[in-house]
């Protein structure tokens, strides 16, 4: 699977709309450079192909603000990317699928995430000051030596040089940076690197 993260604009639902990744993130947490405010969100799911499946990025947020933006925008899924504890984890139970993000230095990292009780991980780089979003790759050295139990998306820094390699360690990859241009989602980019993920991974474009 793919996941195409940061989607903000009118123009990026146009052509996700054309390639169908498979997911595609907004950020609804304040504070951020991709950050879109609630009323913007609605208004691009609206126009969202149904088949594309909506992933709301919160960060540190009140979980009452989580349950609301899940109703409101019938998320597919919760990405978490915080310091989210099993507690709070457990108050978004049954909602929708939920997942949580892991910046990678240590083995320890990843089994811990585990214990949380999410549905998936998303196994992003360790960035001092930052909750992703940077372009630099995952150590994967340590994700190949982790004996990792639940199912996970790879991020940080894959783009066409290296999605090949990326698919090798996991089949579901989350991009963001490298199909922007100038900070907006860029739709040349965003077919070559599709086009290439379906050839890689064999497979077809539905209509």
């Amino acid at each position: 699977m793919i996941k195409l993260c940061g989607i903000r604009r009118q123009e990026d639902v146009l052509i996700v709309n054309d390639y169908l990744p498979d997911f595609i993130g907004m950020i609804l947490t304040e504070g951020f450079r991709r950050t879109v405010d609630m009323n913007t969100a609605e208004k691009l799911s609206k126009k969202l192909d149904r088949r594309i499946k909506k992933v709301g990025v919160f960060v540190n947020e009140p979980a009452d603000n989580v349950k609301a933006a899940v109703e409101r925008l019938c998320l597919d899924v919760i990405q978490l990317h915080g310091d989210e504890d099993r507690e709070y984890i457990r108050s978004l139970e049954g909602l929708c699928e939920i997942w949580k993000a892991v910046r990678v230095r240590s083995s320890e990292d990843i089994y811990r995430a585990e214990e949380l009780g999410c549905d998936r991980l998303l196994l992003d780089s360790f960035v001092k000051n930052a909750v992703g979003g940077t372009g630099v790759a995952a150590d994967r050295s340590i994700i190949k030596n982790t004996d990792i139990t639940l199912p996970y998306f790879l991020a940080g820094g894959i783009g066409e040089d290296n999605i090949a390699e990326a698919l090798e360690i996991s089949p579901d990859i989350d991009l963001s940076g490298s199909v922007e241009t100038d900070g907006v989602k860029d739709r040349e980019k965003i077919r070559r690197i599709m086009e290439l993920y379906r050839k890689l991974t064999q497979k077809g474009l539905q209509i």
